[in-house]
């Protein structure tokens, strides 16, 4: 059997590693505990949360044990990386329910049966650690000097850091520490901009345990223009389906810029590479039916077939004209809203289309929006009952995103 090592590295998700060669004979001589951590800032995992998935899929198919840890303490402060300005602060009731909703989403991925994967929340332990206690076990092991070389906090120095997000990394060593005790975790994978986190608890734990533990991040994923993938206009791709639908999941992959479609086949599906390979050196019209294999693909592991085959019938019904599937995205409205007429920069804020009147504006100007294929050319325009056919319309915002709205 390949080592699992060798399968993520040929499907492009390692960036960098400790230790190689110690690691790929580890991971094919024992079943490795190895931990992934998930700060819950939001109600949902994302799409970039994703790719950590698919890797703990992959890892635990091939027989390792994922731990998925909930980041119920570490959210209390907030991880500065990446950021320009300190993190909102969350209260206790928010971060508790967003991890539970990761748990649950978590659940749907992972098999949890029999301890071969474990869930945890580092609240249980970082908010009963005593201060002084932490710093003297944990603290001592930290050089100031060093830490402001790595870019998560060297970027912040001219806006200003707080010694409150300088604990972060504090934290996270630490909850590599605790899990090494726990449950003999050998390994830590994460993105690559948790780098110098993850880093920084392997080093915490060779030192106080004196064992050989392991680091391993992925690399985070751009599309071939230069956006975060799981980013658009309209806001993140979430794995929540109320937050994002399956057809708007299904519809953003089947619209992916050519130059990435073997990329996210690699990386999002578990088709054999020869497959992916395959798909990815289409050319032409040819790509789009690559296109809907990797958005159908996707779409099934995140949401089921059903929903997978649902979405992938709305987006062929539109293509080909037809604008009855029912999986696109609708909104159910009254229909007393209507009968005074509501402006349609509102309507389009309502449903989601639009963040704001001045983005609608713009659409329309930009001759962007259109209701029942017919064009909107004026932002003063006011929708009554008499444009409804049916009691529903489409509106299509640019080429791609369609919403039904219906009244009942």
């Amino acid at each position: 059997m390949t080592n699992i090592f060798h399968v993520l590295q040929e499907r492009g998700y390692i960036d960098q590693v400790t230790y190689e060669e110690e690691l790929v004979k580890l991971l094919d001589e024992e079943s490795v505990t190895f931990y992934v951590g998930f700060d819950a800032t939001a109600d949902s995992l994302t799409l970039g949360h994703f790719i950590q998935i698919m890797v703990m899929m992959h890892m635990q198919k091939a027989g390792h044990r994922p731990i998925a840890l909930l980041g119920g303490g570490t959210t209390m402060v907030g991880d500065p990386s990446g950021r320009t300005d300190m993190r909102k602060i969350m209260t206790k009731e928010t971060i508790d329910y967003n991890a539970m909703r990761f748990k649950e989403q978590l659940s749907r991925f992972i098999d949890f049966d029999n301890d071969k994967a474990i869930m945890v929340n580092n609240a249980d332990w970082l908010l009963k650690l005593n201060f002084l206690d932490f710093m003297r076990e944990v603290g001592v092991h930290f050089s100031v000097n060093r830490m402001l070389s790595f870019d998560c906090y060297k970027n912040r120095l001219e806006e200003g850091l707080t010694f409150f997000e300088f604990s972060y990394m504090l934290m996270q060593s630490y909850d590599y520490l605790k899990l090494f005790r726990d449950y003999n975790c050998r390994l830590q994978v994460g993105g690559s901009d948790q780098w110098s986190n993850i880093l920084s608890g392997y080093e915490l734990v060779r030192k106080l345990e004196g064992e050989k533990v392991y680091a391993m991040t992925f690399k985070l994923l751009s599309t071939a223009a230069g956006t975060k993938m799981g980013k658009t206009e309209a806001g993140t791709i979430w794995l929540d389906p109320e937050k994002t639908s399956p057809y708007e999941l299904y519809q953003y992959l089947r619209n992916s810029d050519d130059r990435d479609v073997e990329k996210f086949l690699a990386l999002l599906t578990f088709l054999p590479m020869e497959e992916v390979r395959r798909l990815g050196a289409l050319e032409g019209a040819e790509i789009n039916k690559a296109k809907e294999i990797l958005a159908f693909e996707v779409t099934k592991i995140i949401h089921g077939e059903d929903e997978a085959t649902k979405a992938a019938d709305a987006s062929k019904a539109l293509f080909s004209g037809d604008s009855q599937a029912e999986s696109i995205p609708c909104t159910e409205l009254d229909k007393s809203l209507f009968k005074k007429g509501i402006g349609i920069l509102n309507l389009l804020k309502d449903v989601g289309l639009t963040k704001s009147n001045g983005e609608g504006r713009r659409l329309i100007q930009q001759g962007g929006i259109t209701i029942d294929d017919v064009k909107v050319e004026d932002v003063n325009k006011t929708l009554t009952l008499e444009d409804f056919q049916d009691n529903k319309i489409l509106i299509r915002k640019g080429k791609k995103v369609y919403h039904q709205i219906k009244i009942k």
